[in-house]
């Protein structure tokens, strides 16, 4: 029985991100990888899975994503263009009837031996036989739901602090584009004003031209021009 563990180490963190790269790449799904890491760490699988999300994968983004790109690359290069279900690449080990029996004492031998001496109620269909493989699999249930829920909301507080930083960046650019437009009309305004004040001074200096008097000359007696008064 696997047994309570809360210390992970870097070798297990490495571990767990390896392995859930491998599985991606060659296409097998997350919750195979966290089994396999869980049996080679004696952990749970939710446990792996909510540490991944948790704390190893904001490490690994970039693996992830060329992971799932090798994986497209690798499909394409098969002629999978549509999509496929995804392969195990690994099978956890069926414990054996010791081992279950240890776990579920109440399942023994000794113990169905007690309880056929109880008066059995009848029903009127068959009754279900309980099989091995039912109950790993009702169990295996019960802990892929608790991880669900577990990296459901990881991923929930993610999308959330995505959601505020994004709507922060949206305000502070809206900002700038306010300030951006009120600068170029401010700017307008005054290449306005500018231009009607060159306009103003060129008239003037036409004016003035106009208005003012030819300049006369003559020349004395040593050849030289002599402006004449006006």
């Amino acid at each position: 029985m696997k047994e309570r563990q809360d210390a992970w180490t870097e070798e297990n963190d490495l571990l767990l991100a390896e392995t859930v790269l491998k599985h991606v790449r060659e296409g097998s799904t997350q919750l195979n990888a966290f089994e396999e890491v869980g049996d080679r760490l004696n952990r749970t699988s939710a446990a792996c899975g909510f540490r991944w999300n948790a704390v190893v994968r904001h490490s690994y983004e970039k693996d992830l994503q060329l992971a799932k790109k090798h994986r497209k690359q690798r499909q394409r290069a098969l002629g999978k263009n549509q999509p496929v279900k995804k392969q195990l690449l690994y099978t956890p080990p069926t414990p054996s009837l010791e081992e279950f029996a240890d776990e579920f004492p109440l399942l023994t031998s000794e113990s169905t031996s007690v309880r056929q001496e109880v008066k059995m109620p009848q029903y009127s269909s068959p009754r279900p036989t309980l099989t091995l493989d039912s109950v790993i699999s009702y169990l295996q249930s019960l802990g892929n739901s608790s991880f669900g829920i577990e990296a459901l909301k990881s991923e929930n507080e993610r999308l959330k602090k995505e959601k505020n930083e994004i709507l922060l960046k949206n305000e502070e650019l809206q900002k700038k584009i306010t300030q951006l437009e009120q600068n170029s009309a401010n700017i307008q305004e005054d290449y306005e004003t500018l231009m009607k004040i060159m306009n103003r001074a060129r008239k003037l200096v036409l004016f003035e031209e106009e208005e003012r008097p030819a300049t006369t000359f003559k020349m004395d007696r040593n050849g030289n021009l002599e402006k004449l008064a006006e």
